[in-house]
């Protein structure tokens, strides 16, 4: 069973851990953990200077990826540029399915909460909560689109933004 998982990544693969984003497995080792064996992968996340260590066997069960294709980030592009839907439900309430979305590791519910959260300078000012919600969404978002192009973060946030100030023009 776990012959066929490891194939499945590889070290020096960048893969979305759906509660940190996007990082990248530095090496498959063997370690023992309470007298059982187990294989890991040792995945860093450089941004947030932090290694984290997933048994094999439990990676996509727990939602690890791989990064998305092209046209993921075309579908997720296209949803920035949708109108904003709001629901009427108490903020705590939106805050929680936003928190769930952006966790989810789906990158296109990642970018309706950018979506939902974006605003114009002539829009009314967020709340707090509201602004640390969006910025988690937005640099999910940013640093999976700069990791699939190949390109820096700065180079992705500003497709973003181009294509949200272009909406709300």
């Amino acid at each position: 069973m776990s012959k066929a998982k490891k194939s499945e990544f590889r070290p020096n693969d960048y893969v979305v851990y759906p509660a940190h984003g996007v990082g990248q497995i530095m090496s498959i080792e063997e370690q023992e953990i309470a007298g059982i064996e187990l294989e890991l992968f040792v995945i860093s996340f450089e941004k947030d200077k932090m290694t984290l260590r997933v048994p094999t066997h439990k990676a996509t069960e727990i939602g690890m990826r791989g990064l998305s294709s092209p046209d993921v980030i075309d579908q997720a592009m296209k949803t920035l540029k949708g109108k904003a839907k709001v629901k009427r439900a108490m903020w705590s309430r939106r805050a929680q399915e936003y928190e769930q979305k952006i966790n989810s590791g789906d990158l296109i519910a990642i970018a309706e909460v950018v979506r939902d959260l974006h605003r114009t300078d002539d829009q009314r000012e967020q709340s707090y909560s509201e602004r640390q919600l969006y910025e988690a969404a937005l640099e999910r978002l940013t640093r999976e689109v700069a990791a699939v192009a190949g390109g820096d973060e700065i180079s992705a946030a500003k497709q973003v933004d181009d294509v949200l100030t272009a909406r709300a023009a």
